[in-house]
């Protein structure tokens, strides 16, 4: 190690940034994020390190560096755009053997700022030497997407229990296999899921029971978005990664599920029309008996589980067979969809209002609110409507919608194999039909579409530069791709 990894307690203690520019600001941001009692030395101020001494948060000294200003202090902070200033504030500091930092000068410093990961009182720092700033800002970031922002709260709750743990477990190994309970199993998802409380008082009885907290099951059911993978909550990602068994259906696509922990069972209950691999009463019941086995499970849903997701049902079993449970919403596909064809839902010019509705054919036929979806500045957006395409714009439009009102179809939405198709009500179904869409699909009907020509940003790899074999042939001249660059 060049460097030696250490945490210095500062709070209420003296520290010196010499220089008074943007750079020193972001030093001294840090240091009384810390608890420091902070000094500047500069001649002059920028407007953040001004506001702070007129806050009086600061101590400012209106001069020039003077050798005077090193007496008395913790940790000293060079800033300055003066190269010998700064090397004379390290070999002082040095003098004295005082921890000094050189910003951007690694040869000057007897320690380095590392990228830090902030979760109070648990904080991670990240350094390569003063090598490479920018990538350890890049490894900061990549934690940051691992690391809830609720840790602090969990090491808060977990270290008012230390002295209890070891009173009730005598040895080492046991308090660590208590803990890995604890901080690896529900205990910690409530904490996640905003339930304190309730955390607490389980981690209360799992000190006072034999047995690991961890025995007993718990259920994650979250919404794996429209397809691509960058789409997920961070949320989403941890729990995948923790989940021992997952239960997922035919819209969470190979790359969302290579996320997911490598060596977790995978369990497939997709649902095609006229064929359910799985009904959904025997996945409410598997999800319960997964749990009461102890195991971590991950109901897996494309898109978000409460819009179409049927996510309702599911917690409602869980509820009734008291198996603890947390939901973590997807992004939906009417959202995902959109934004990657350039259609904005809403838009003051166009449309004020958006409704959801679910297109799919029950025995035979649509029961849709025909008069609630034909309303002006509305903008219809219809899932699972791909085979009952056609009874749903004859209805609409026998219910009072114009025919020549716009209307897309978006096939494989945020994904490499994204297609646009657009039309009108009119004519959407058959040009469709000779495109020969697969489905997972996306419907939108409304003035809105008429942004797609203009607005459409996202150009899968697979489809640039290609025209639409459906636009020759029927002749309209619509694009069925969506342009621009990603």
């Amino acid at each position: 190690m060049k460097f030696f990894p250490i945490f210095l307690n500062i709070k209420q203690r003296s520290c010196l940034v010499v220089g008074g520019g943007d750079v020193a600001a972001r030093k001294v941001t840090l240091l009384r994020k810390a608890g420091a009692r902070v000094t500047v030395v500069a001649p002059t101020l920028c407007m953040q390190l001004a506001a702070l001494r007129d806050q009086g948060d600061i101590q400012h000294v209106e001069r020039a560096f003077a050798e005077a200003d090193l007496d008395s202090r913790v940790m000293v902070i060079a800033a300055t755009n003066d190269d010998e200033i700064n090397r004379r504030v390290s070999e002082l500091a040095e003098q004295r053997c005082l921890p000094v930092n050189v910003v951007d000068q690694p040869s000057l410093c007897s320690f380095t700022m590392p990228s830090i990961v902030d979760r109070s009182p648990v904080v991670i720092a990240v350094s390569t030497g003063g090598a490479s700033p920018v990538l350890a800002r890049l490894l900061r970031a990549r934690l940051e997407t691992l690391i809830p922002s609720t840790y602090g709260r969990l090491a808060h709750l977990v270290g008012g229990f230390r002295q209890q743990v070891k009173q009730r477990f005598g040895s080492t190994d046991e308090r660590r296999r208590f803990w890995e309970g604890v901080l690896q199993g529900p205990i910690s998802e409530m904490l996640f899921a905003g339930r304190e409380d309730a955390a607490r008082a389980a981690l209360e009885q799992a000190v006072n029971r034999p047995g690991r907290p961890g025995d007993r099951g718990e259920v994650y059911l979250v919404g794996a978005g429209p397809g691509d993978p960058d789409l997920l909550t961070f949320r989403a990602l941890r729990l995948m990664q923790q989940a021992d068994v997952i239960l997922y259906d035919r819209l969470v696509s190979p790359e969302i599920l290579d996320l997911a922990r490598r060596d977790a069972e995978r369990i497939y209950v997709g649902k095609r029309r006229s064929s359910h691999t799985v009904p959904q009463p025997q996945i409410n019941e598997l999800l319960v008996s997964l749990a009461k086995q102890g195991r971590r499970v991950l109901r897996l849903k494309g898109g978000d589980p409460f819009i179409f997701g049927r996510g309702g049902e599911e917690i409602d079993r869980l509820t009734s067979a008291r198996i603890p449970f947390q939901v973590v919403p997807g992004i939906t596909a009417a959202a995902g969809c959109a934004s990657y064809a350039g259609i904005p839902l809403t838009h003051r010019d166009y449309s004020q209002s958006c409704v959801f509705v679910a297109g799919h054919l029950q025995d035979g036929t649509t029961n849709l609110n025909w008069d609630m979806l034909v309303q002006p500045q509305q903008t219809v957006v219809i899932y699972m409507s791909l085979t009952g395409l056609e009874i749903i714009c004859r209805e609409l439009i026998a219910h009072g919608m114009a025919a020549s009102t716009p209307a897309a179809l978006i096939e494989a939405g945020t994904t490499q194999q994204q297609r646009v198709l657009t039309a009108d009500v009119g004519s959407l179904p058959a040009r469709v039909k000779l495109a020969e869409v697969r489905a997972p699909t996306l419907v939108i009907i409304g003035d809105v579409v008429r942004l797609h020509d203009k607005l459409a940003w996202f150009e899968p790899d697979g489809r640039a530069g290609q025209d639409s074999p459906a636009a020759d042939r029927d002749g309209t001249g619509h694009d069925d791709r969506a342009r621009g660059h990603a």
